[in-house]
């Protein structure tokens, strides 16, 4: 189990992203790599009940539900990474989703809003590491990388 993942963005990559434009929808594209056992700090209710990375996961995704749909959130595109094809074998994920916001602003207000900060603690507890990035979303073209 590694403590040296990419749980939370840092001040910076929080800045950057606030700082992109925010009158636009936007895709968040997570990669969630699970904790065997979820890691929940002592006085947490969970703490030592011997739940999974993925349990803990799931009641990440169960208890900030509401807010995420308040904001105008929603999942458009969820998948299982079955193998990696390029890019190092050593890199793998457990969970993939594009979730769409309104805009940069209501993603802000979701992690901002204090009952998303209480539900937050479960996918702290669940994720070992993760990618979060954010994409202008875009019809395709006929070709790959085309508008």
């Amino acid at each position: 189990m590694s403590d040296t993942g990419s749980i939370d963005p840092t001040r910076e990559q929080f800045k950057a992203f606030m700082t992109a434009p925010q009158d636009t929808a936007i895709h968040m594209l997570n990669l969630i790599r699970l904790r065997p056992l979820a890691a929940y700090p002592e006085g947490h209710p969970n703490h030592g009940k011997g739940m999974t990375g993925l349990e803990a996961y799931r009641e990440y995704g169960r208890t900030s539900a509401a807010v995420f749909k308040r904001v105008g959130g929603r999942q458009v595109w969820a998948g299982k990474p079955e193998v990696v094809l390029t890019g190092p074998l050593t890199e793998r994920w457990d969970l993939a989703f594009i979730a769409q916001y309104p805009n940069s602003l209501a993603f802000a207000e979701m992690i901002r809003d204090p009952d998303y900060k209480e539900h937050v603690k479960h996918r702290q507890a669940a994720v070992e590491d993760s990618r979060l990035i954010r994409f202008f979303p875009f019809a395709p073209g006929e070709g790959f990388g085309e508008e």
